[in-house]
């Protein structure tokens, strides 16, 4: 199996485990060398987004994923988790609307859930 597909995978389970809203899945495989896929959520407060990050941390540690980098835990406006071939975006929602990931990577294709 496809090893960012299956940390895709539990990476959205662990999310929609802690209530997360909007989550998106972008392909960016071949118009970025960053990642295979970027993995935009929100949450409505500190607590939640902090909560979504630390279920995927825990869920993909289990399958023996460490995080290459994490930043911006403490404020938890915006949460990104490097993991290499996936990378993270928990937002608040008022930081989602601002910065749009969705719409500065549209040449990225946006994929369903089911379809990892």
């Amino acid at each position: 199996m496809n090893q960012s597909k299956e940390m895709t995978r539990l990476a959205v389970a662990a999310l929609e485990d802690k209530k997360a809203s909007e989550v998106k899945i972008i392909d960016i495989e071949h118009i970025s060398t960053l990642a295979d896929y970027f993995i935009i959520a929100s949450g409505t407060n500190r607590n939640q987004v902090q909560a979504m990050a630390d279920s995927v941390e825990e869920a993909l540690s289990k399958a023996g994923y460490e995080p290459k980098q994490i930043e911006g835990y403490q404020n938890a406006n915006w949460i990104l988790m490097d993991y290499g071939d996936i990378v993270l975006h928990l937002f608040d929602e008022e930081n989602r609307l601002f910065y749009d990931l969705e719409r500065i990577w549209r040449d990225g294709k946006l994929i369903e859930k089911e379809a990892i």
